[in-house]
């Protein structure tokens, strides 16, 4: 009880309500604008966390984190164009509504929807986590390399539609941690000879380079093919009243919880996000409405179940992250750089370590999707005018803050360098349609496969059987396999059935015949 009351005291003070409320604000405003993603808010935010004292910085990402989700249903039902991918699905029945002149109360049941999503997967995050913390806390070396192995196995999850691009990313982030000294014998490894990179690629100008400086690359190009953007994004719509009736409440309170529970399991799924959460729970909405053929024209359970899915998956990210040390989607990956340099070792051991900063994680939630709600409430008109800010001014903006926030980490302008260079690479990866997370999460994880991978064998002198006479470290591994295998046999068994059924149609039983 003195944890909690002191974590609140930490989240309730004058300098953690300005980060939320900063983070929350900065977050809607990235996600209401297209092109913006929640990955990019988060790494260009990263470093600026750094200089703040306690969970301040934390707080603040979980902010963006919220808000970015929510912001991007904005754009989708005002200008058909979804700010985020998990917004997508609010585009089908979101716009149709404000083109009945109903703009108001569709962003009303968005922000609703958003913040009830939010709140809901946090009281899952809180009641789950700290149990699934007590069964981890025995686990050891062996448990803890099938735990990362699993964890990169998630890549063919977060890659793009090619899995060998995938897989390619993830090499190229485990490459990227083996620079610097060996964790066990201090020996070098990759360093060419420079003192820079024995201590490492810097993680954070790495993170900013390829989500933040990449992105901008990508819109000064997007400026040369797109011109006249911002008289595309103009408003046209009316927006009257925002607060949802309570008629409106009692219709999608059903799609509310329903949603809720969809997109709080699909977030605790390694490798999943908001896009699949928000189609799942819109098909289920669909699926379970009394007045399915209202999806498409202008439903509102077809605005608030894709937002009370995308949502919620924010808590339910948080659960493998805080008690496994994997992270549930590429925002929660870039957060890990976040709680590295707090200092927090994120894992079973952190409940028992700093059940303090927790149980501050826990309700500086809760208040994010508070003041996210009472932000979309009160500010929407504000947050549309966002909107319409041209490509050609956002572009040199975050380009300032990308240089500004890599030289802040260690005051050095090789960090400037290696986030220039992460950045070019990062551009040239996306368009040849390569995913960054799986780079992240290889840079991320490597340091934990490898240092409890000769932990391990150090443990059984060699033996690597270790490895499969213990259950939980068999059962990872085995998950790991299928978890990369299943995205290539899949598609083949299915093609497979397919055929068969196909055939079997093509050639009737001869007692059908007869």
């Amino acid at each position: 009880m003195i944890d909690i009351l002191h974590a609140a005291e930490i989240v309730f003070s004058a300098q953690s309500l300005l980060m939320l409320f900063l983070g929350v604000f900065a977050g809607i405003i990235i996600g209401a604008l297209p092109g913006l993603t929640v990955n990019m808010g988060i790494a260009l935010l990263l470093p600026l966390t750094f200089s703040f004292e306690g969970m301040a910085g934390i707080l603040m990402l979980l902010g963006v984190y919220c808000g970015a989700i929510y912001g991007g249903s904005i754009t989708a039902i005002l200008i058909n164009t979804p700010g985020t991918p998990a917004s997508a699905a609010t585009v089908l029945d979101g716009y149709p509504m404000a083109m009945k002149g109903e703009a108001g109360r569709a962003l009303g049941l968005s922000t609703g929807s958003s913040m009830f999503g939010g709140l809901f997967s946090t009281i899952a995050l809180v009641l789950v986590a700290p149990q699934l913390a007590k069964v981890a806390t025995g686990l050891s070396a062996p448990e803890y390399f099938a735990l990362g192995v699993f964890g990169i196995s998630i890549i063919t999850s977060v890659s793009s539609h090619s899995i060998i691009k995938g897989l390619m990313g993830g090499a190229i982030g485990l490459a990227i941690a083996c620079i610097g000294l060996d964790p066990m014998t201090a020996g070098m490894r990759f360093t060419f000879g420079s003192y820079y990179l024995m201590g490492g690629i810097s993680f954070v100008p790495v993170l900013v380079g390829l989500f933040a400086f990449s992105q901008a690359m990508l819109g000064m190009e997007d400026n040369y093919v797109e011109k006249g953007r911002s008289e595309d994004r103009k408003v046209k719509v009316k927006i009257d009243r925002v607060l949802p009736s309570w008629l409106d409440f009692r219709r999608v309170l059903p799609t509310y919880v329903r949603s809720s529970v969809i997109g709080t399991i699909i977030g605790a799924i390694p490798g999943t996000g908001g896009d699949i959460a928000s189609f799942v729970s819109y098909t289920e909405a669909k699926r379970w409405s009394k007045h399915p053929e209202e999806f498409g024209h202008g439903s509102p359970e077809g605005v608030s179940a894709p937002e009370a899915g995308a949502n919620a998956v924010s808590g339910g990210a948080m659960v493998p992250l805080m008690t496994l040390g994997i992270p549930g989607d590429g925002a929660t990956a870039i957060m890990m750089g976040a709680f590295m340099v707090q200092g927090l070792q994120l894992g079973p051991m952190l409940f028992t370590e700093h059940p303090v900063e927790v149980n501050t994680i826990f309700i500086g939630l809760f208040a994010a999707n508070i003041l996210m709600g009472a932000l979309g409430f009160l500010g929407i008109r504000l947050f549309t005018k966002v909107m319409i800010v041209p490509r050609k001014v956002l572009v040199p903006i975050i380009l300032v803050l990308c240089a500004v926030g890599s030289y802040s980490v260690n005051h050095t302008m090789i960090d400037v360098f290696v986030m220039m260079i992460a950045g070019v690479f990062g551009y040239v990866m996306m368009r040849l349609d390569f995913s960054m997370s799986p780079i992240v999460i290889g840079i991320i994880l490597g340091p934990m496969v490898e240092t409890n991978l000769r932990r391990a064998l150090i443990m059984s002198d060699g033996d690597f059987s270790v490895f499969l006479t213990r259950p939980i470290c068999a059962t990872f591994l085995v998950i790991a396999a299928v978890t990369l295998l299943l995205p290539v046999v899949g598609p083949k068994i299915g093609a497979w059935r397919r055929i068969r059924r196909a055939a079997s149609a093509d050639n009737p039983t001869n007692s059908t015949v007869e």
